[in-house]
């Protein structure tokens, strides 16, 4: 049977087709479909009748994520499929960009990277998930939004703490941790240090949070203010900011609530099973998972969010192990509030927390442990579907140490040549090796290797 690839580059309101065969020989030359009901009906068209000039093969086509502008071909192809011998997927835009350096190609036209996508199907055809639906399309629209709202009320804040400093500078010394709620709803009523200083001790109070004695000590503090700002114009810009950082604030916990009254999806429910994730938190992480069939292991997993190990030094003193911090960033921030949480509410987390200040390790190291061993734990709640038992990662735990899975590593990776000191080695590998047999002879003995090894022949 016959397979032959198609590569999509979608543009706004239209994209680029090109067809191969498997041996990336030009089928169809690079054509141009708009975005439209008759552009679609034409690419109906088009593979109809090139699917009929070549009997019981396969098409294989791809579009690359690119923000939502190929959800539109996508759904089609889809579609197709069901009438035609037609497979379509969504790809990650870095395998075909990889795949152009690669190829050392020096142009980049929409043409060249519909090509590319299409060469990219034939030489990873084990990477790419045909006719795979998102059940998350809904749900990250809303995250998104939600996202952009929080990017839009931190942005506000930050414009907030400027104007505080030349205007009401005593209330800065309460928004080290950030800007209270109390504090919003104070500059909402009175937006000026004149307005505070001239304001009732009882109705401050009516404030929340605001005490007595804390509006007392307010209206002092407005009293002998040093602000440079005291005006009108700066007073309404203030309440201004601040009135859209509370209408902010009530559209995220909107749409907070309503995903998590609403939200049913069996890989969320699961997850919630984990003392410290949230629904909120579940769907940040099924929203860059999506599937956990993508990743062959937990380290895969670890290493997709940036929570991987790495040796890093500057120069003569500062060195050691930190984490990379090369993945994806989103998911490393829901992890580090559910750890965060976690070290508090969950009793395996906090064990495993506490035993990691005992050894010596920073607040900020521990939790980032935490992080990747959270990040373990959900890869095998979602592999095996089966919701947190602190007794499974116990047992696992304990099933082998590292010392021994190293050992047991470097064992089968020299398994046909011992380490030899008269090979033309570095100085720091000489080292290296040195140390290593160190560690052999004080680590097999209590694995049970006591007898020597056979010489070579």
């Amino acid at each position: 049977m016959e397979n032959f690839y198609m590569g999509c580059d979608v543009s706004k309101g239209y994209a680029d087709f090109v067809i191969i065969d498997q041996n990336k020989k030009l089928m169809e030359p690079v054509f141009q479909i708009d975005d439209t009901f008759d552009g679609h009906n034409q690419l109906y068209t088009i593979l109809s009748k090139f699917l009929t000039k070549h009997p019981g093969a396969t098409l294989y086509c791809a579009v690359e994520s690119t923000g939502g502008l190929e959800d539109n071909w996508l759904k089609l192809l889809h579609r197709l499929s069901a009438i035609l011998s037609v497979r379509a997927a969504r790809i990650n835009p870095m395998g075909p960009h990889n795949l152009h350096k690669a190829s050392m190609v020096r142009n980049g036209t929409d043409a060249i990277s519909a090509q590319l996508i299409a060469e990219y199907l034939i030489a990873f055809a084990d990477k790419v998930r045909y006719n795979e639906t998102d059940p998350y399309v809904s749900l990250r629209k809303q995250w998104n939004l939600i996202e952009m709202y929080k990017k839009q009320k931190t942005q506000l804040l930050n414009q907030l703490s400027l104007h505080l400093y030349t205007a009401v500078p005593f209330l800065v010394h309460y928004c080290k941790y950030g800007v209270p709620r109390w504090i919003l709803l104070l500059l909402k009523a009175y937006p000026s240090a004149s307005k505070i200083a001239r304001a009732r001790t009882q109705s401050l109070h009516k404030i929340p949070y605001v005490s007595v004695k804390r509006a007392q000590t307010l209206a002092i503090e407005a009293k002998h203010s040093v602000g440079a700002v005291d005006d009108p114009y700066s007073a309404l810009v203030i309440q201004s900011i601040v009135s859209q950082i509370l209408h902010l604030e009530k559209l995220i916990n909107q749409h907070k609530r309503y995903m998590t009254q609403h939200c049913q999806l069996p890989q969320v429910q699961l997850l919630t099973s984990f003392k410290g994730i949230g629904i909120y938190s579940a769907v940040g992480l099924m929203l860059n998972i999506i599937s956990v069939e993508r990743f062959p292991s937990a380290k895969n997993l670890a290493s997709y969010f940036g929570l991987h190990p790495v040796y890093k030094r500057s120069g003569d003193s500062k060195e050691g192990v930190y984490m990379s911090k090369k993945g994806r960033s989103a998911p490393r921030e829901i992890l580090y509030w559910v750890a965060k949480s976690a070290i508090v509410s969950n009793p395996l987390i906090k064990e495993f927390y506490q035993r990691h200040i005992k050894n010596g390790k920073t607040k900020m190291s521990a939790l980032g442990i935490c992080m990747h061993k959270i990040a373990r734990i959900v890869f095998g709640m979602l592999k095996h579907q089966k919701p947190f038992d602190p007794a499974i990662d116990r047992r696992n735990t304990h099933a082998g140490s590292p010392a021994q899975v190293r050992l047991h590593e470097f064992r089968n990776k020299r398994r046909f040549q011992k380490t030899s000191d008269v090979a033309p080695i570095s100085r720091r590998q000489v080292a290296i090796r040195k140390e290593r047999k160190l560690s052999q002879l004080t680590e097999s003995e209590p694995f049970g290797i006591c007898a020597s090894s056979p010489s070579n022949t």
